[in-house]
């Protein structure tokens, strides 16, 4: 049964339950609902709970415990001469999955019949074209173990699902006729449905951190994949970026320096510009722009940040680009070959950022007490002088806030990078050079022809902990800087 009317099918019990436990609880009350200790429609919540919550529980289980099992089980089936050279069973594993979906996405559209797709004796270079028919991503044709593999874990998972829809409805069932069992009027329905709301607050305010638990594990997972096949102190020291695709990264050389460079380069040009203009922008809103001007530059100012970012990366390339070349090209100065370089992306970056910078800072500096003002206003300092030595200082916080989130909103910027400023990954410090971002090569790593168990592929997890590693740092730094001035002017 597919997911979804299995989710349905639970709902719909679920309602049934809720009108008929509501009913019952009206009945015991012999036509009084003043005998009822809680409202009807608490009796109905009651059952609509017990039903739902047991069957929805069950299948989140069984969804997430599922594949740790299935592919503990179809792994013990790869003998140890079926792992080539430079890979491991994790890996081939991966393509194990890669291609049961295949199978399972071909079979489903009607490209491949289920016959062939469940053949243990079918024709590896049959079922290869019939994927890449299908328009399946095979980067290499399937050899006869991973296809017994496959079949294999399509199989289970395919009676994986029946299973579970049986168990699944099964607990619905059960859980409201024992929801129903409770609407009588002495039982306490309202308590227990306002104690499983609040369960139900808590599950949700979880969720961010779980959230962040599973990002944080998958990375781990996979880059330490990654450093079983590629030595880390490559990856770390190494001052060149050339990946391989012929082999699994034999001859592939993925030292991260040169994308950390390009990232840091770029964003600090982009912090360059976006920084000043956007607190210049935010004292003059606050400070001294009247409130007709002030009501209508602000919520101009803020469209920037609406613009999605492909559209500034075709600024960057269509018009900045040629623009800079213009001046700084061969015709001009000399010190630019072509319109993609850090200088580009750096400027539309920074023009990205100021709304994220003015507007922040604007409502930091509002924040700052009227009696902070009036008080230097009351010893005989101008209104300049106020800004600079009372009211900047108070909201510096804040400020260091704002920007923070343009610093992060920098670093992970892709679109831009990719069409301002190239694809090249270099170690230079002039600013006309093309360059490139971790974030960039992430995308690239993961997309394209690249087979996931492979080195190259791999790589973009260990791109990503050591980005995530790096933004967490900065973080750290600037709430270190936050709470000692806080604690300076509070």
């Amino acid at each position: 049964m597919p997911l979804l009317w299995l989710f349905l099918g639970v709902v719909a019990i679920a309602a049934v339950g809720y009108v008929l436990g509501r009913r019952r609880a009206l009945q015991s009350a012999q036509g009084d609902i003043r005998r009822l200790h809680s409202l009807p429609s608490y009796y109905g919540s009651n059952v609509f709970i017990k039903a739902l919550v047991p069957g929805i529980a069950a299948l989140l289980i069984w969804l997430l415990a599922q594949p740790f099992y299935i592919n503990s089980t179809v792994s013990g089936m790869i003998p140890e001469t079926a792992i080539a050279d430079g890979s491991n069973r994790g890996l081939v594993m991966a393509e194990v999955r890669r291609t049961a979906d295949g199978l399972n996405n071909a079979v489903a559209v009607g490209a491949m019949d289920s016959n062939l797709a469940s053949d243990p004796n079918a024709d590896v270079a049959v079922v290869t074209q019939a994927l890449k028919d299908a328009g399946q991503i095979v980067t290499s044709d399937i050899t006869p173990t991973v296809l017994v593999a496959a079949q294999s874990y399509r199989a289970k998972s395919n009676a994986g699902r029946n299973y579970m829809s049986v168990l699944v409805l099964l607990l619905t069932v059960v859980g409201a006729a024992l929801g129903l069992r409770d609407s009588h009027a002495d039982f306490r329905a309202r308590n227990v449905v306002e104690g499983s709301v609040k369960a139900l607050l808590i599950a949700a305010a979880s969720i961010a951190i779980f959230t962040t638990v599973g990002i944080i594990l998958s990375l781990v997972f996979n880059t330490l994949e990654f450093f079983r096949l590629y030595p880390w102190t490559d990856f770390f020291f190494g001052l060149e970026w050339a990946p391989s695709f012929s082999g699994r990264g034999g001859s592939s050389k993925l030292g991260i320096l040169p994308l950390l460079w390009g990232t840091f380069y770029i964003s600090i040009v982009a912090l360059a510009v976006s920084v000043p203009i956007g607190l210049f922008a935010a004292m003059y809103l606050s400070e001294y722009a009247s409130p007709k001007v002030r009501a209508t530059a602000k919520p101009l100012l803020e469209i920037l940040a609406g613009i999605p970012t492909i559209v500034y990366g075709l600024f960057a390339l269509l018009t900045v680009g040629p623009l800079l070349v213009s001046v700084f090209g061969k015709d001009g100065l000399g010190w630019m070959q072509a319109g993609t370089a850090v200088m580009t992306a750096g400027l539309v970056m920074g023009i990205m950022l100021i709304p994220f910078v003015s507007s922040l800072s604007d409502d930091i500096i509002n924040a700052v007490p009227q009696a902070m003002r009036d008080g230097s206003y009351g010893l005989g300092a101008t209104k300049s002088e106020t800004i600079k030595q009372v009211v900047l200082p108070a909201a510096l916080p804040g400020i260091v806030g704002a920007i923070l989130l343009a610093a992060s909103r920098a670093i992970g910027e892709t679109m831009i990078v990719v069409l301002g400023a190239g694809a090249a990954a270099r170690l230079s410090m002039n600013p006309f050079d093309a360059m490139t971002t971790v974030t960039a090569k992430i995308v690239s790593q993961l997309t394209g022809d690249a087979d996931f168990a492979s080195p190259e592929a791999l790589v973009a997890f260990a791109l990503g902990m050591t980005l995530f590693v790096l933004t967490l740092g900065l973080n750290v730094f600037a709430l270190y800087i936050v709470r000692k001035y806080r604690e300076q002017y509070e």
